[in-house]
């Protein structure tokens, strides 16, 4: 082979490597490369659809973020705080509680760690890692909640304590019969009153919320989250009438 051909070669090698390069999924740590960025600050966990098994990652978008990012590792036995170990993966989310979260859907033939990022005031937000326990602990959906309504308009929910094991906290929406949002707090107790924060450690309803219209419909969401942000069970709309 001449010099002028070896020339050629070389430079379609370099030219092919260079679009595999470019077509490979982006890792988190090269997104993030020379980037300002704050890890924990964004609000995600994820559940097993109770009839299909997807995995529903759930997300808060706080106002104003933006170009939020679906991030993956292939399996669940890595180092689940190297960035090097996600890709992205492209999704569409879809509104939650009409828009005031939102969620990602996937079917995934085995577990491993997820991370959810987007854009807010010139840094990228980056959630804790979710372990998906999708195939060794799927997610329990029931409507099991006690609910007291001796105080009036103040309804007062309570439920078993760590049913499932591997309890760190508990996220509690309470929505109107449209799927609007009305709170949204967490706790690390097994009760919460609408609309008393004396135990709420996180909230992020970022209004004050309206008062209930007595014999008006409203429906109750909780899900019991582990520490690696997995959502063990799911109390999903239980229905209530105030009185």
């Amino acid at each position: 082979m001449n010099k002028i051909a070896c020339i050629f070669v070389s430079l379609l090698i370099l030219f092919s490597c260079s679009e595999d390069n470019d077509d490979a999924p982006e890792t988190l740590a090269s997104y993030i490369k020379n980037k300002t960025i704050e890890t924990g600050a964004v609000i995600a966990c994820a559940a097993s659809d109770e009839n299909s098994g997807d995995v529903l990652t759930f997300y808060y978008p706080e106002a104003g973020a933006k170009n939020a990012r679906f991030y993956q590792t292939e399996r669940a036995d890595v180092d689940n705080n190297d960035f090097l170990n996600y890709t992205q993966v492209v999704l569409n989310s879809e509104p939650f509680f009409n828009g005031y979260l939102e969620k990602f859907t996937q079917s995934a033939s085995n577990e491993k760690w997820i991370i959810v990022t987007f854009e807010l005031d010139g840094e990228i937000k980056i959630s804790n890692p979710i372990k998906t326990k999708q195939i060794s602990k799927p997610t329990v959906w029931n409507d099991l909640v006690n609910i007291n309504q001796d105080e009036s308009l103040m309804p007062k929910f309570s439920w078993v304590d760590n049913a499932f094991g591997d309890n760190a906290i508990y996220f509690q929406v309470i929505s109107d019969m449209q799927n609007n949002l009305l709170s949204g707090t967490y706790t690390f107790e097994n009760h919460f009153q609408y609309y008393n924060t004396s135990n709420v450690v996180l909230n992020i309803t970022t209004q004050a919320p309206p008062a209930l219209i007595l014999n008006a419909s409203y429906n109750f969401t909780l899900m019991d989250v582990s520490e690696d942000n997995w959502v063990n069970w799911v109390i999903n709309n239980k229905n209530f009438i105030a009185k």
